[in-house]
C-alpha cells in the first residue's frame, strides 16, 4: 500500500522529481518555520543537515573583522544554501550567517538521510552539485564585481535588480552598502550623487528610481 508523503512535498519541485526509492526516504520527514530576522545559523555553527527552502527569503552573509557584513548570496524558494553543502561534504562548521528576510518554512534533512540520498538517488546528487556550481558562479561573479567593478556600477546593478513595481527599493544605505560589499558612508554619498543628477529620489528606507536609462548607464560603467 503506497504512504503518503510529508505535506512538505507538495511545495517541493525537487521532491516530484525524485525516484521513487529517493522519495520513500523522505518519509516522516517534516518542514520547520521561522519568522523574519531569525538567525538559521552563525559562524563557527556545527551544519546540522541540509536546507532546502520551501518559502520565503533567506540572505547569507559574511562579517569582516572591522565588523563590516556583506550579502554573499540569497537563498529563495526551491534553493539551498552553498555554506551548507560545504560543511556536510567537507565536515568543517559555518563560516556565514544565515538571517530570514521574511517568514520562511524549510526542510532540514539530517546528515546520515543527506549522505544516503547523495549515493543512491542520481536526481538528487544532480540538484546538490547543480545548485553547488551555480552558487559557486554566483560567488566568482560577486568577488569579480568588488574587485573591478566601481562602487556606482554596483550599486546602480543592485537598485535595477532591486525594483519594484513603483521603481522603488525599500531598504536603508546599510542595507544597500551591505548588498554590495561597500561601506555605508560611500553609498550615502553616491546615492546623495544620483539624486543631485535626477537618477533617484531619496526617502528614509527608500529610494525611487527617477531615471532608468541613466541608472542603467552608471551600471555598465567599469
Amino acid at each position: 500500500m503506497p504512504q503518503t508523503p510529508p505535506i512538505w512535498c507538495a511545495s517541493s519541485d525537487l521532491y516530484r522529481t525524485l525516484e521513487p526509492d529517493a522519495k520513500l526516504l523522505l518519509q516522516g520527514t517534516n518542514s520547520m518555520g521561522a519568522g523574519k530576522g531569525d538567525v538559521l545559523f552563525r559562524p563557527d555553527d556545527e551544519v546540522q543537515g541540509f536546507i532546502l527552502l520551501l518559502s520565503g527569503h533567506v540572505g547569507v552573509y559574511l562579517t569582516g573583522q572591522g565588523g563590516r557584513d556583506i550579502l554573499l548570496y540569497d537563498i529563495k524558494r526551491g534553493q539551498t544554501c552553498i555554506q551548507t553543502t560545504l560543511g556536510l561534504m567537507g565536515g568543517g562548521p559555518y563560516s556565514a550567517e544565515a538571517v530570514c528576510e521574511s517568514d520562511c518554512t524549510f526542510v532540514l534533512l539530517p546528515r546520515a538521510l543527506f549522505e544516503t540520498l547523495l549515493q543512491t538517488s542520481t536526481v538528487f546528487r544532480t540538484y546538490v552539485f547543480s545548485a553547488f556550481s551555480e552558487r559557486m558562479q554566483n560567488m566568482m561573479r560577486l568577488l569579480e564585481q568588488i574587485a573591478f567593478v566601481r562602487v556606482e556600477a554596483r550599486l546602480a546593478t543592485a537598485l535595477l535588480e532591486r525594483a519594484d513595481a513603483n521603481d522603488q527599493i525599500k531598504a536603508t544605505h546599510q542595507d544597500l552598502a551591505t548588498m554590495i560589499g561597500s561601506a555605508r558612508e560611500v553609498v550615502s554619498r553616491r546615492l546623495e550623487g544620483f539624486a543631485k543628477r535626477g537618477v533617484v529620489q531619496l526617502d528614509r528606507g527608500l529610494v525611487t528610481i527617477t531615471d532608468f536609462d541613466a541608472l542603467k548607464e552608471y551600471s555598465r560603467t567599469v
